[in-house]
């Protein structure tokens, strides 16, 4: 009998389905203003804990993946988050020593220069934000940056995601 030795890939891979499916849940009212990227978030955590498998290319497929689910301009999450994945791979080894509450600062900027960006090519082909919460979301995934990193380092350690 031999076993089958397994990756990982298939973890990656649920846990960006399931951030897709997080990202297009309805969620009520003032909320929505604070609901974060969750994609964006879980490719921050893959790039920290093994930034030898994800990296920039995971982000611009990624970005494309989100850019045609939301209708959005092709290529404008992509830039996004290929740019988040190069700062998390660039300060990965200063970060992920420090706590998730200390990580969580660092999440929130890695955030705010995504929902920025977004926004900022948003604004280019005319579509600028109708209102000043558009920041809000960074500030929601910098709330919840603990619990996710929890729940995906438990998660890839018991999956032995190496």
């Amino acid at each position: 009998m031999t076993s089958v030795q397994s990756t990982g890939g298939e973890v990656i891979a649920l846990s960006f389905l399931l951030a897709f499916l997080l990202a297009g849940t309805p969620v009520p009212g003032w909320l929505g203003w604070f609901w974060p990227d969750w994609v964006a978030m879980v490719l921050i955590y893959w790039c920290m804990a093994l930034p030898h498998r994800i990296g920039m290319g995971v982000g611009w497929l990624v970005g494309l993946l989100v850019d045609a689910g939301r209708g959005a301009l092709l290529g404008q999450h992509a830039l996004a988050f290929v740019t988040v994945a190069y700062l998390t791979l660039q300060t990965y080894r200063r970060i992920r020593v420090f706590s998730p509450w200390r990580q969580a600062f660092s999440v929130l900027i890695f955030l705010l220069i995504e929902q920025v960006l977004v926004f900022w090519i948003s604004g280019v082909i005319g579509y600028p934000p109708r209102d000043g919460w558009y920041l809000a979301p960074a500030v929601g995934g910098m709330v919840l940056w603990p619990l996710l990193f929890v729940v995906l380092r438990d998660t890839r350690r018991y999956f032995q995601v190496n």
